[in-house]
């Protein structure tokens, strides 16, 4: 007698247990022939003398026409029956097979509990049976009674053991069948090693993984497969492919598609295109590459390091794509910047009937925050409305973004509103999004109302916080703000002490801001010199930029944004020579500058115009309209501000520079192309310079209209001669 494990089967107690499935019940009407091999009523069924293997051979025949489900159960249930079943074990245990063999879980578990002394191949195709179809409880309830009852488990036992233990959220029950493995002397067996190593796989615990399968004498590709998918599933991309090395340079195994599959993940996980590339070539070589789950992870290998091209050359290959692979095209569009092209696949994939799931919504989302389309942000919401994913949490959190960015903080908050249980990612969401919009005072009152519901804030809903005071001038309140971060048990990152140092600056306390700069516990990130640079422009504080530059320029020497804001610098103060030096600089540096481009939605269509853009077919109106408005500007007693031309021109040249800049383009055509008082809603893709905010401002009051400007940083809602800035960006 083998003695169960104590261990399993302590582990085992704590596991839910499946229900006892009931047996056959009677024979169904429409059996074939049930008649033609049950005893007649003066035979006993087990009676030796009578016909009993006559009506063996007949039950063993039937058994083996049985290709369905639907027959073998009416074979059971006759068998069960006519009592044939209970005299003849081995007819039970054939019987018992062919439900195996055809997937029957429970009829399988109720025809092993009737077999007196199941051998050990029956036990194993038991455990086999429930490991593969996911019952894994089931699988070691049925391993424990088979060591209750004595019985030796082989070579063949232990793999679907061990599978059913790598399909449990603990790895508790998995050692206790380590520990017995150890005590039953199978440590050279390969197969129960693998088993071992993807168990630990499985279950996340690499470390263990990699000790056994360091410990093996003999690997095959099932050896090398098990631990490098463990290793890329679980977080250790760098592990795996170290070991994807080992396994090419000191064995002749060939990868498999899994191992193949795993080092593509890796390589997508720290974003190394050009390794990731050569093993694509490899896939190519072993004529892998029509493997329908190397497609998907080499679309979504090369759409996540920003190669959309060569991802959507991939996807294209594919007849009928996979919903998998439309969510790895669609999440790479969004996440690489390529808006339109992911909203248009996003229309594509639901024109052809392929139903969307919460990951696909959510990138399709995404990709209309970045496009700042209230109308196609519209469309989606409907969209989702009428799918199975309107009250997923994620997806509504995902619209208050992408309502807050299109430019309708109104539609954020009805989606907020909507959301029954408020979780600190909703919160976070709604607070970032008043923030956007320069709503510091009601960013504030929701962020004392989520303390209030009893959420605790986290570190990104203290960004969201802090960025809405920075956006408002709220310096006493941004302060308090930042050192309560520590009650919470947060710790401030480069983002929280960006926001402070971009908070204090702002407000025209510049030293103090540089002070804080120095006394923080690390290095200062971009993030914060940039906070510092764009103040400096603001004041107009030469010294301290050109220092921060400097720090910035040592940081992140190819970021043109940057050498911009340090031109601006020296143009405010009229140092031309020093501009030309940057300019030069950034030349030598191979920096090139981006063009200012701003967007306008007209009936559903985005336009784009460059600075003095006149390639648009209305140009000519346009221009006329440009024109008007800059009389009534004149008219109305504006004055340009001079200081937003970054080149030493004439006076002439440079009102007729400031008033060609893109955001006016754009509001003069939503002028000419939509009726009086409709809002205009404008994205731009810089900074809006202090000339255009004034002259927008009073646009807003001449021409009757709300215009509302998405610049890098924030929005800009102009009405009535006024700004919800404040003039505060």
């Amino acid at each position: 007698m083998v003695p169960a494990v104590p261990a399993l089967r302590r582990a085992l107690i704590s596991l839910p247990r499946t229900p006892p499935s009931p047996p056959p019940s009677s024979p169904p009407r429409q059996i074939l022939r049930l008649h033609s091999f049950s005893p007649t009523p003066h035979e006993e069924p087990c009676d030796p003398q009578n016909s009993s293997a006559t009506l063996l051979r007949r039950a063993a025949a039937l058994l083996n026409s049985a290709a369905q489900p639907s027959h073998l159960s009416q074979i059971h249930a006759i068998l069960l029956s006519s009592g044939i079943l209970r005299c003849s074990p081995s007819l039970a245990a054939k019987l018992f097979l062919s439900a195996a063999d055809l997937g029957l879980i429970h009829q399988a578990r109720h025809l092993l509990d009737e077999i007196p002394g199941p051998s050990v191949p029956l036990w194993n195709a038991a455990i086999r049976l429930h490991s593969r179809h996911g019952a894994f409880v089931d699988a070691l309830l049925i391993y424990d009674k088979m060591l209750h009852q004595g019985v030796v488990p082989d070579g063949l036992t232990l793999p679907p053991v061990l599978k059913a233990c790598g399909g449990l959220p603990t790895p508790t029950v998995g050692r206790a069948v380590h520990a017995h493995i150890l005590r039953r002397g199978f440590e050279t067996d390969l197969f129960v090693q693998n088993g071992l190593v993807a168990m630990y796989a499985k279950s996340g615990w690499i470390p263990c993984a990699r000790a056994v399968f360091d410990r093996l004498s003999d690997r095959n590709v099932v050896s090398w497969t098990s631990i490098i998918s463990g290793c890329a599933q679980n977080g250790f991309p760098l592990e795996a492919l170290q070991i994807f090395a080992r396994m090419q340079s000191s064995s002749d195994v060939r990868p498999d598609f899994i191992a193949i599959v795993s080092v593509l993940k890796a390589y997508m996980d720290i974003e190394d295109l050009d390794q990731g590339s050569s093993v694509h070539g490899l896939v190519i070589k072993l004529g892998l590459d029509d493997e329908p789950d190397l497609v998907i992870t080499l679309t979504a290998m090369y759409a996540k390091c920003g190669q959309v091209h060569t991802a959507r050359s991939l996807f294209d290959q594919v007849p009928s794509p996979a919903l998998i692979l439309w969510n790895a095209m669609i999440s790479g569009y969004a996440k690489n910047g390529f808006a339109s092209e992911a909203v248009e696949l996003f229309r594509e994939m639901i024109a052809r009937h392929t139903k969307p799931d919460s990951v696909t919504i959510r990138s399709a989302i995404l990709a209309c925050a970045q496009l700042g389309s209230l109308e196609v942000g519209k469309w989606i919401e409907d969209y989702t409305g009428h799918s199975p994913f309107k009250d997923d949490i994620f997806v509504k959190t995902s619209l208050i973004d992408m309502y807050a960015k299109c430019g309708s903080i109104a539609r954020a908050h009805r989606v907020f509103e909507c959301i029954s249980n408020k979780d600190v990612v909703v919160w976070s969401a709604i607070i970032m999004g008043y923030g956007l919009h320069g709503r510091g005072r009601e960013a504030i009152h929701l962020f004392e109302e989520m303390k209030c519901a009893g959420v605790r804030p986290n570190d990104v809903t203290f960004v969201g916080v802090l960025s809405a005071c920075n956006h408002a001038g709220l310096v006493d309140e941004g302060w308090k703000y930042f050192c309560s971060m520590r009650d919470y048990g947060i710790e401030p990152r480069h983002q929280h002490y960006a926001c402070v140092v971009d908070l204090l600056a702002r407000a025209g306390h510049l030293e103090k801001a540089y002070e804080f700069v120095r006394s923080m516990p690390m290095e200062p990130e971009v993030t914060v010199w940039g906070a510092l640079l764009n103040a400096c422009k603001i004041y107009g504080h030469v010294g301290l930029g050109q220092y921060a530059a400097e720090q910035i320029f040592a940081l992140e020497p190819l970021n043109a944004g940057h050498y911009i804001q340090l031109s601006n610098i020296y143009a405010s103060a009229g140092m031309w020579s020093d501009v030309a030096k940057v300019r030069v600089l950034m030349k030598e540096k191979g920096v090139t500058k981006a063009i200012g481009c701003s967007l306008i939605e007209i009936n559903g269509k985005l336009h784009s115009f460059r600075v003095g853009d006149k390639l648009h077919p209305r140009s000519k109106e346009i221009f006329e309209m440009l024109s008007e408005l800059e009389r009534k500007l004149k008219k109305s007693g504006f004055v340009p501000h001079m200081g937003s031309v970054l080149h030493d021109l004439s006076m002439e040249e440079k009102e007729e520079s400031l008033c060609n800049h893109s955001e006016r383009i754009a509001i003069a055509f939503g002028l000419i192309s939509t009726a009086p008082g409709t809002t205009l809603r404008i994205m731009k893709n810089l900074r809006a310079c202090v000339n255009c905010h004034s002259a927008t401002k009073l646009i807003s009051k001449l021409v009757g209209r709300e215009i509302v400007v998405r610049d890098i940083n924030r929005f800009h809602h102009f009405k009535d001669g006024l700004c919800s800035c404040g003039d505060y960006w």
